[in-house]
């Protein structure tokens, strides 16, 4: 019986990145053809199982143009679409992609960092449209003015470290008076316990 790798898959507009998961991978077989069928076998583990892997991946691609990397701990590929567009999904079919099929979020690019991408991109049924303004930071439009940011007062030109003696607040200590503070308390308090910052 044939096993599954996990796959990771990412994509740009003229290329899908899929890194297939299996270290210390055995005779590792990868097929790509230009419909885009991507097949992949080999063996691992200690007991030589087999993995096994057959994607019918959205669209064509241009396999004279991708690239495979068979690495110790993963098989790496990238594949040039044969047609330069966002996809709407990694598979063809209605279905969800199978479980072991996962998106890389390391590798992922957004399409609207690029121009012409899909308004909805179907991630396996997650809808990201409830994500949208993300408390106004589009609005920023870059660090070159604080105005922009609001809400800062006392962050002027000549704020300092001078802010810290002017305090009305007691409670406010220098990094070093707090530690020399913490050592006596340490003494007085021990078995209480100091609530976590987590």
């Amino acid at each position: 019986m044939s096993r599954h790798p996990e796959v990771k898959w990412a994509e740009r507009e003229d290329k899908v990145y899929l890194t297939v998961l299996l270290p210390d991978a055995k005779n590792p077989k990868v097929n790509v053809d230009p419909d885009g069928t991507f097949t992949f076998s080999a063996s691992a583990g200690t007991e030589n199982n087999t993995y096994e892997l057959k994607l019918e991946l959205l669209d064509k691609v241009n396999v004279e143009e991708s690239k495979i990397n068979i690495g110790v701990r993963n098989i790496f590929c990238v594949l040039e679409k044969a047609e330069k567009k966002w996809w709407t999904k990694l598979l063809r079919g209605d279905g969800k992609a199978p479980h072991y099929v996962k998106v890389d979020w390391d590798k992922w690019a957004d399409e609207d960092d690029d121009t012409g991408g899909p308004a909805n991109f179907d991630m396996d049924g997650m809808d990201f449209s409830k994500f949208g303004d993300m408390g106004g930071l589009g609005a920023m439009g870059g660090l070159g003015g604080m105005g922009a940011m609001g809400g800062l007062g006392g962050m002027g030109d000549d704020a300092g470290d001078d802010d810290f003696e002017d305090s009305d607040d007691e409670e406010v200590k220098k990094p070093e008076e707090k530690a020399a503070g913490d050592k006596a308390q340490g003494e007085s308090s021990e078995g209480k316990a100091e609530p976590s910052a987590n």
